[in-house]
């Protein structure tokens, strides 16, 4: 079985290293259908000449090279535009994405040419090896249940240097999906065939490739979860069900839907997590949409104020954080190995208490701004709404929350991190939603993990699993029902408790944080002769 691991092992770092290797393959060569398919009118006419003397018929041996030039072309003749006060010819394209998509138009060479190849030898082998390495645990790990394992003597979860190494990679990922994606255009050109299977006259986007990575590791992680915590029925369905909602409404349906006309939307998002749903360019998106959209402009409404807020009262917020949320689902997948990595000092508490509530704020602040600004555009467009309150921009504050917590908090942290800060770094110290259900947990529900404190030998593995960083020893120690706002229900520390002293209960309020009277000397024990 050991052998079988470690061919898993080498088959899967293969197929990472040709993905990584990927990046460098290729040509690009930048022709005048490529540039015509790729620009949009406004750009071809202010490009045409430039890319023309410069760019087009030229071969380019990497993505580096080719948007090197294609953004530097870009960049003068935009500047040259705001000098000369040609407003109207102004390109407005994020650089980045026009880049990308230029490179894309222009991809050329053997990669491009052995896309279903590229795609075994990448995703093929990682799947391949992914099982060949998990399945064997079921031999390997003898009786079903969770013992002292030796994580912390790991190189891979104890932040050793196998640890960094997953850690650089997921760093780096997440910095070249959101600021550079045009230098990952060949991981994106692997993905086509796959993408052509739902529309084969549209190619890849980065945001595919993230989607089918996604959802690749959390079924491959899934399946690891499911072998690991086989015992306990609460954590199969709990995986099966974050795995469900992934795959088909984060993924498939967003797909399928734009097959029919339809806005491909996930809808399982809520708000403060989707942030954009007021954004003028969403509204009018979705309410040109039909019926449908008008169906998901309402739904998006019910679902913020009144579904999450009735859930949270009688689950708590582990029906969405550990059952729906793909956030939490990667985390609770992917990132299940470095959950003892999450803190439980005091110091950590009071920086998350710190940190996500002013995140929320900033969420109901960003939205109210934008969706004042939206309503100017539908219902008064003689207004200039742009600069709407202290002389700040609707489009800046939005750009700015974008970038600051969907790309970099939620992206290059949240996930990045996991092998440094642990599996919750995001739902613990960042998300918003995280913190609207908290509130309603903490003060107003019937969620709450009970503890039966005379039977904890103090083992400590409910404290050394828990990833949203509590002390739950400290609780069963004193017989005291948990009741925090950061819980998530992952029922994790239930699972791995050798005593059964620890309970997920949805109970009546009254009662939710008392004590064990027992423990905590409340009341006389007598005992009978």
């Amino acid at each position: 079985m050991k052998i079988i691991k470690k061919m898993g092992l080498i088959i899967f770092l293969t197929g990472l290293l040709i993905f990584v290797a990927a990046i460098f393959m290729g040509d690009f060569l930048l022709t005048e259908e490529a540039m015509e398919k790729s620009l949009t009118e406004q750009e071809y006419n202010n490009l045409q000449e430039r890319f023309a003397d410069e760019l087009v018929g030229k071969k380019y041996h990497s993505s580096f090279a080719f948007s090197a030039v294609a953004l530097k072309i870009y960049n003068e003749v935009n500047e040259e535009l705001k000098t000369t006060e040609q407003w109207d010819k102004v390109m407005w394209r994020k650089p980045s994405n026009f880049a990308f998509i230029l490179s894309k138009s222009a991809s050329s060479g053997y990669l491009v040419e052995n896309k279903w190849l590229l795609f075994f030898l990448t995703f093929g082998l990682g799947i391949i090896g992914s099982l060949l390495f998990i399945l064997p645990n079921l031999k390997l790990l003898g009786p079903p249940g969770i013992k002292n394992d030796g994580i912390y003597q790991e190189a891979s979860t104890n932040r050793g240097w196998i640890g960094m190494l997953a850690f650089g990679f997921l760093f780096c990922f997440y910095i070249l999906l959101y600021s550079y994606p045009f230098l990952i255009v060949n991981w994106v050109n692997i993905v086509d065939p796959v993408k052509h299977l739902f529309n084969p006259a549209e190619g890849a986007s980065q945001w595919f490739l993230y989607g089918l990575l996604y959802s690749t590791s959390m079924i491959m992680m899934g399946i690891r979860m499911f072998i690991k915590y086989r015992h306990n029925n609460y954590q199969i369905v709990r995986t099966g069900s974050v795995l469900f909602f992934q795959i088909i409404f984060a993924f498939l349906l967003v797909e399928i839907l734009p097959l029919f006309g339809l806005p491909g939307k996930d809808l399982k998002n809520a708000w403060p997590l989707d942030y954009y749903f007021l954004f003028d360019w969403n509204v009018q998106y979705i309410l040109d949409s039909g019926h449908f959209g008008k169906f998901l402009f309402v739904w998006g409404f019910v679902l913020s104020a009144i579904i999450i807020p009735v859930m949270v009262y009688f689950y708590g917020k582990r029906w969405y954080c550990s059952w729906v949320c793909g956030c939490g689902g990667l985390a609770e997948t992917l990132g299940d190995p470095y959950r003892q990595l999450s803190s439980k000092k005091l110091f950590a508490w009071k920086i998350e208490r710190w940190i996500i509530y002013p995140v929320l704020i900033f969420a109901t602040i960003m939205t109210v701004w934008t969706g004042y600004h939206t309503y100017n555009v539908f219902n008064h467009p003689e207004m200039d709404s742009k600069e709407i309150l202290l002389g700040i921009s609707a489009f800046d504050i939005r750009d700015w929350y974008g970038f600051l917590i969907g790309s970099i908090f939620a992206g290059v942290i949240g996930t990045g991190f996991y092998p440094i800060l642990g599996n919750r770094a995001w739902c613990r110290f960042g998300c918003p939603l995280a913190a609207y259900m908290g509130i309603i947990q903490r003060f107003k529900s019937r969620f709450r993990i009970t503890t039966n404190g005379g039977q904890c030998i103090s083992c400590g593995n409910c404290s050394t699993y828990c990833e949203m960083g509590i002390d739950v020893r400290s609780y069963a120690q004193k017989g005291q029902n948990i009741v925090r706002s950061s819980c998530v229900g992952c029922g994790v520390c239930s699972a791995v408790c050798p005593r059964g002293v620890l309970k997920l209960e949805n109970a009546p309020e009254a009662g939710r944080i008392d004590d064990n009277p027992i423990l905590i000397g409340k009341e006389k024990v007598t005992l009978n002769a």
